[in-house]
């Protein structure tokens, strides 16, 4: 998979890019990242990238001008008019693991970091396929939210993760938050590990794992469970921790 980057400050993504996973994927030709500073599509000396917004209004806007032809010309190198390209924006629909999991699809795929107070409407209207936000807040500009979609991505890509197993146990990947999870020392400062995760019985051990990742979802993301479809045997886990809390 190709992925190219629109953004003012490429040397951001430097440490994120060049360790852990993504950057074992990149010395593996598993991802191919390529970043583009938009500054070096304008046509003025001091590359002005943003100007005053029409109407009035606190900040600066991107100009559409650089955003247009660094696309187009990423589009052109690629040999592919049609390539899905994202502006990432706060006002746009917000990013999660199914999303993640349909841009693995993608071949190619280009992400639009905004910046400032924002980027030109035309760039959304006329250039962009999808606008993704990552949240319900506010970021100085898009190089943060791509660097989240990429590594939500990656890890996604066959090969990239050394266990599949622990891709579909992944918290969200079932709209689920995940189990807690332990490791060595059995005992730490008088707190020791849950005894069912000691008993080698994998029957009993998948049943409290799931019991724990539904009683977690419910405490914590209540609006997640509301949307998950749950087996019969999931709404009797639920019922048996609530009996146990009344208790």
């Amino acid at each position: 998979m190709r992925i190219d980057i629109l953004t003012l400050f490429p040397q951001m993504f430097d440490s994120l890019f060049n360790y852990s996973i993504i950057g074992r994927a990149r010395e593996r030709h598993l991802v191919d990242i390529r970043l583009h500073d938009v500054r070096a599509y304008t046509h003025d000396k001091h590359h002005v990238v943003d100007d005053y917004p029409y109407g009035g209004g606190a900040g600066m806007v991107l100009k559409p001008e650089p955003i247009f032809e660094a696309v187009e010309a990423v589009k052109k190198e690629l040999g592919s008019p049609s390539v899905q390209t994202v502006l990432l924006s706060p006002q746009g629909r917000l990013f999660n693991q199914k999303i993640a999991r349909q841009m693995i699809d993608y071949q190619q795929l280009i992400l639009i970091c905004g910046h400032y107070e924002g980027v030109d409407e035309r760039v959304a209207e006329h250039l962009a396929n999808d606008e993704i936000s990552i949240g319900d807040y506010l970021l100085s500009g898009g190089e943060v939210a791509a660097m989240v979609v990429v590594d939500c991505i990656v890890r996604l890509l066959p090969g990239v993760v050394g266990s599949e197993a622990s891709l579909v146990e992944d918290s969200h990947t079932e709209g689920l938050l995940e189990y807690p999870q332990y490791t060595r020392p059995e005992a730490y400062r008088g707190w020791a590990v849950p005894p069912v995760l000691l008993s080698g019985n994998h029957g009993r051990i998948a049943r409290w794992q799931r019991q724990q990742s539904l009683l977690r979802t419910a405490k914590r993301r209540p609006d997640l469970l509301e949307r998950t479809m749950l087996s019969k045997e999931d709404k009797k886990l639920v019922s048996e921790v609530k009996l146990h809390e009344i208790k």
